[in-house]
């Protein structure tokens, strides 16, 4: 198979060539690795943020359904639930919460994921009386983890089927009026949203180089030495990938914006108090 570099498609490309996409055309390339199509699939992965109206039908969802809950979950507690959003109305309303993405309205689908301790407790109050044990960080942070890991395995079935996807974190912007949106009871939050639908074929989509395996593999015990030079080098590869996408500024810009002020959590800096809201304590 030749060494060619993969398009925005979806098409067959060796594994060398999945890798210089992944980690950028400058890398190193790594040793050839162990493969598979489903890493095929995971390699080739990127966010589609133009879509096509083709909706998705009720089988491809309940596969997708199939998907995430073939997920690991811890305990098998299962700490999750999902709300697919077709209507058109509600997902405007949903994407004006997000800060107006519009992908979120062009596509036909919404996979809105939650933490979902309600069912639990409730298990729990009619057993034993008691539900002390939902009320703990540890509790919310399965859910959240047990969301998250049933999201990912939905996204991968549904990039596998040609579809596109695309995470929407901004719903945590504003819990309180997405829970209400999606008539969400107590001890149920919003994680995020997974965007799905056909991507247009007129706005490709390039896959995005992540950092270089020097940096975030670390053999026996954590250590940061030498990373200052692979990530002077990342952020000179994102700075011409995002230039190429028509955009402005480098990765270490954007994790300054992030992290340097609150403004940048975008109102997620009041995230604990609207969990607590919610029902969830925090102890």
């Amino acid at each position: 198979m030749p060494d060619e570099t993969p398009s925005p498609d979806t098409g067959p490309a060796s594994p060398a060539a999945r890798l210089r996409a992944r980690y950028g055309g400058d890398t190193p390339l790594l040793p050839p690795p162990a493969w598979s199509a489903v890493v095929e699939a995971q390699l080739r992965h990127r966010s589609v943020r133009a879509y096509l109206p083709d909706p998705v039908p009720d089988d491809v969802l309940t596969t997708l359904v199939a998907a995430a809950q073939s997920a690991a979950t811890s305990g098998n507690l299962q700490l999750w639930s999902v709300v697919a959003v077709r209507d058109a109305d509600r997902r405007a309303r949903l994407a004006a919460l997000a800060g107006g993405q519009r992908h979120i309205e062009q596509a036909p689908l919404l996979l809105v994921w939650l933490a979902d301790l309600a069912r639990a407790r409730t298990i729990a109050a009619e057993r034993t009386g008691e539900t002390a044990g939902a009320d703990y960080l540890e509790s919310t942070i399965v859910a959240f983890v047990d969301a998250a890991l049933a999201a990912q395995n939905a996204a991968l079935a549904a990039e596998s089927l040609g579809l596109g996807t695309v995470y929407i974190g901004a719903l945590r912007n504003r819990p309180a009026e997405v829970a209400e949106e999606l008539g969400l009871p107590p001890h149920v939050v919003a994680v995020f949203g997974l965007v799905v639908g056909r991507p247009d074929p007129v706005h490709t989509t390039p896959v995005k180089p992540r950092l270089p395996q020097e940096v975030v593999l670390h053999r026996e015990r954590y250590s940061a030495d030498g990373t200052a030079e692979q990530l002077t080098g990342y952020d000179r590869l994102l700075t011409e990938f995002y230039a190429d996408e028509g955009l402005a500024g480098s990765w270490a810009e954007r994790v300054a914006a992030r992290f340097g002020s609150v403004e940048g959590l975008h109102g997620r800096h009041l995230l604990r108090e609207a969990l607590q809201e919610r029902g969830f304590p925090l102890r």
